[in-house]
This record gives C-alpha cells, sequence and structure tokens, in this order.
C-alpha cells in the first residue's frame, strides 16, 4: 500500500480529552484540521477547550497571537463522519468501546479511499479495530499521552496486517508537529509507557495499603528522586550509568519481594466501589477537602510548559 504523498488536512474523530488536544497538535502544525464529533454542544465547548490552551501556548511564549489566530482558524468542526474524505490521516479518539469502534472504521472504511491513514489513539491495539475494514494495511495505532498538546510522546504500533510503509510514515508525520514518536514492535497490552507506568503504581497502591508508608510519604519519594532522574535517564539507560552489574545484583534480592498482584490493591478497589474517585468526586486515596486540586494541576500544567520550552530551544 502506498502512503500518502502529501498531508494537507487531518480527520479527528472524537472531540474529548484526547481529540481537541489531537487537533490541536495538527493546525498549530499548520494543518487543516476538521473536528468530528457527535453533538454541536460538545464541539462548541472543544473548540473553547483548544482556545484556551491555545492561548495558554502565547502566555508561555510557544506561539505568538497570530500563530494562535491562524491554528484556530485552521480547525473547523463537523457532527458528519463523511467530513473525513478530505483528509490524509484520520486520527480516532472515540471510547475505547470495541461496538463503537467497529462501527466507526466500518464506515472510515468505506468513506475515505486508500491510501488515507488511520491512526487509533484510544490505547487499542490495530489488530482490535479492522474486523469491518477491508484496506486493513492502514490502520495503525497512535497512542498520545494526556494532555496531548503538553506530552510529546506519541506509541506507534503497527498491527500484524499494517503496511510496512506506515508506520515510519507516521513516525515523520508526528515528529513533523512537534511530537517524539517511538516505534513499539509488537502488538503488547497496554504498549510500553503503561505498562511502565502501572508497574509503579501497583507497587505503590500496595505499599500504601498495606501501611509501608503514607501516600504522601510515598509520592514525595517518586517526585524527590526517581522522578527527576527518569527525566533525564530513562529506567534501562539509568541502570547502566549506575552500574548494570549492581543494578542486577540488588534486583536479584530485591525483585522476588515486588508485588505481582493480578488486580489494584483492596483498599484502592473498596474507595473506587464506595464512590471515591479521587480528585473528580473530592476524595480518593488522599483527601479532596484539604488539598487545593486546582493549584496543584496548574503546577503540573506549568511544569509541563517549561518542559515544552526546553524542548522547543533544543529544536531552535
Amino acid at each position: 500500500m502506498a502512503v500518502p504523498a502529501s498531508l494537507d488536512t487531518v480527520a479527528v474523530v472524537g472531540n474529548g480529552l484526547i481529540g481537541h488536544g489531537m487537533a490541536q497538535i495538527f493546525a498549530a502544525a499548520g494543518r487543516e484540521v476538521v473536528l468530528i464529533g457527535r453533538r454541536e454542544e460538545s464541539l462548541a465547548g472543544a473548540m473553547e477547550r483548544i482556545g484556551a490552551s491555545l492561548s495558554s501556548f502565547a502566555a508561555h511564549g510557544l506561539l505568538d497571537s497570530a500563530e494562535v489566530a491562524a491554528a484556530f482558524a485552521r480547525i473547523r468542526t463537523s457532527t458528519d463522519l463523511g467530513d473525513a474524505a478530505a483528509a490524509q490521516l484520520v486520527l480516532e479518539a472515540v471510547p475505547a468501546d470495541q461496538a463503537v469502534q467497529d462501527e466507526v472504521y466500518g464506515a472510515l472504511d468505506r468513506i475515505c479511499a486508500p491510501p488515507t491513514v488511520f491512526a487509533s489513539g484510544s490505547g487499542q491495539p490495530a489488530s482490535d479495530l479492522v474486523a469491518n475494514v477491508r484496506h486493513r494495511g492502514r490502520v495503525i495505532a497512535a497512542h498520545f499521552w494526556y494532555p496531548p498538546q503538553l506530552i510529546p510522546l506519541v506509541e506507534v504500533c503497527a498491527g500484524p496486517e499494517t503496511d510496512p510503509d506506515v508506520a515510519p510514515w507516521l513516525c515523520e508525520v508526528l515528529r513533523a508537529a512537534g511530537k517524539e514518536p517511538v516505534t513499539v514492535d509488537k502488538e503488547i497490552p497496554g504498549f510500553l509507557g503503561n505498562r511502565l507506568q502501572y508497574a509503579i503504581l501497583r507497587e505503590a497502591w500496595a505499599l500504601w495499603s498495606e501501611g509501608a508508608a503514607s501516600a504522601e510519604a510515598i509520592d514525595t519519594v517518586v517526585k524527590a528522586s526517581i522522578g527527576r532522574r527518569l527525566a533525564i535517564t530513562g529506567p534501562i539507560e539509568s541502570a547502566d550509568v549506575g552500574g548494570l552489574d549492581t543494578l542486577h545484583a540488588f534486583g536479584a534480592y530485591l525483585i522476588p519481594h515486588l508485588r505481582n498482584d493480578p488486580q489494584p490493591a483492596r483498599a484502592v478497589t473498596d474507595l473506587v466501589e464506595a464512590g471515591h474517585r479521587g480528585l473528580p468526586s473530592g476524595r480518593g486515596v488522599y483527601d479532596g477537602s484539604r488539598r487545593d486540586g486546582e493549584r496543584l494541576l496548574a503546577e503540573r500544567e506549568a511544569e509541563l510548559f517549561r518542559h515544552l520550552a526546553r524542548d522547543d530551544a533544543k529544536r531552535g
């Protein structure tokens, strides 16, 4: 299968947390974008969020006012999936519901002629998305991290029927849009990032659940040590830097003591079953009434912008 010769138009199907960020990324990179959702009201809300996010980029010196206006103007909204027909790249960001995704991909396969590429940002492997697709060589996973306009990583993973030219083409497109794609060489549940994230989260939840330390202590350990170091040297790189023989020897001692429970810690399950969802509901492991959630999110966003500024300076 040939890949698109150029990229002028990107269609984003789904206007939620990931979808509206995808639309912003490609509009800011100079592409025409059609953002497709189910309801005009939700699309209007997505455009408001995009406008606010673009303004934040300007406030942090990453875009000027003219670039913000131009990016916003490149995005149009639609409730008609047929408006994806003109796109060379379709990014899917619908809920990870098999019936919904089968319906969407089947329709897109009829609407969009090859070589238009279909890239799923929903975290599902490509092989789970092609039941209703005839031209399966153009379907690939492109796992963006939230918030996608602030996190550079995109995990690109071809399925067994994906054409071999699609992943390199998509990685080039993503780099041109300012992202940092990595290629996952085989389909595995969760790809790379979530597997690493949940390995840490399982251990952290277990340590808290069994009373080894408070949530505050566990989070401080990560933020004040490996959280800083891993932004510079990843886990495998850090082990090589520290001395592979030393890390291997300590691993031989410690790994047998790490949790390998097949389910989240019981204490966390109890919270969820009681309706405690964390910050969205006001209580989780932490008591939301004793925390300034808005300030926490603002501090996190500011730090992500500082990382983006450093990335931008390196590219410049």
